[in-house]
């Protein structure tokens, strides 16, 4: 029996590469002298694409090369890199990775979070540099006594949540919707959320829906002693709003995870003193990733065994 043809368009895991070549005959194009040469060679014939963030973006311009495509299994649980309304008007199925993360971005946000309050990096370069012996290091604010807002309470919202309880701090989230089954505070846009309370971490997913949620009137109504910490996506928050708060003290401090154009992080923010930026590590585990990776596998795996996958998006369900 022919074994399914899969196209990978950047590099992935090498225990991902493993695993699909086991079972699939799977098209490197990154290692090709010729990309578009070869691609316009194997594309009658691939049936699943394995899609990262190195990609780019997967949209109908590959669907109208890969006449043959069945599944795009996205390595991440956010797919908003994929187009995926294009991919379901020509019948194609798009998975994420959902689940396998949740808990590590959980433990991150957390960390994101102590980190930006408490100074925890400037605390660990006084020392570095030698500073401890000439001054001590400045009192910091306190998770103490602060409210706590999740904007987003999906699974990854939620696991954040359940940390924070144990901090004993008021939590209050705002969504598309009152969750029925929630016993925090729900406010109904982002502004009265940010008023409510003087933390405000974002977990929402990214696309044209989201895009500059958080505004500069949300900012504003955060508040000269807010901390914003976003481990969402950088087309999340209007970058540019976000450094002026920071720097003319609308808001106290921030921690990013995420950014608009990553890698490239502007020079006004990284010179911001009241700021903790990490470079996209939310799921950035040994142990997590390769969770994803497996998730990835077995997508197409089921796909092409049973003609279902185990976690399609919502814009494009299993057939039936």
């Amino acid at each position: 029996m022919n074994r399914p043809e899969i196209l990978i368009p950047a590099p992935m895991l090498p225990s991902v590469l493993d695993a699909l070549g086991e079972r699939f005959v799977v098209h490197r194009l990154w290692e090709q002298e010729d990309p578009d040469a070869f691609l316009a060679t194997v594309a009658p014939r691939v049936r699943g694409l394995a899609a990262s963030s190195l990609a780019g973006r997967i949209d109908a311009s590959w669907y109208d090369r890969l006449s043959a495509l069945e599944i795009v299994a996205n390595f991440g649980v956010g797919y908003d890199g994929i187009d995926a309304d294009a991919a379901a008007t020509r019948g194609i199925v798009v998975t994420n990775t959902p689940g396998v993360l949740d808990e590590e971005v959980a433990d991150l946000t957390i960390g994101l979070l102590l980190a930006t309050l408490r100074g925890i990096p400037q605390a660990d370069r006084h020392v570095r540099d030698g500073a401890w012996a000439e001054k001590s290091f400045p009192l910091s604010p306190s998770l103490r006594g602060r409210r706590i807002g999740i904007m987003g309470l999906g699974a990854i919202g939620k696991a954040v949540a359940r940390r924070l309880e144990a901090f004993d701090v008021p939590i209050a989230y705002h969504g598309r919707s009152r969750q029925a089954d929630i016993g925090y505070d729900y406010h109904d846009t982002p502004v009265a959320l940010a008023a409510a309370c003087d933390v405000l971490i974002t977990i929402v997913p990214g696309g044209q829906g989201t895009q500059h949620l958080v505004d500069a009137a949300v900012l504003e109504a955060l508040g000269a002693q807010g901390v914003f910490i976003n481990v969402a996506r950088g087309s999340v928050v209007d970058q540019d709003a976000l450094i002026a708060a920071l720097q003319q003290g609308t808001i106290l401090a921030a921690g990013l995870d995420v950014y608009e154009d990553e890698p490239n992080v502007p020079a006004s923010l990284r010179a911001l003193p009241n700021t903790v930026l990490l470079p996209h590590i939310g799921s950035a585990s040994k142990r997590t990733r390769a969770a994803m990776g497996g998730l990835v596998v077995d997508n197409l795996r089921a796909w092409f065994e049973t003609g279902r996958a185990l976690t399609p998006v919502a814009e494009t369900p299993n057939p039936g």
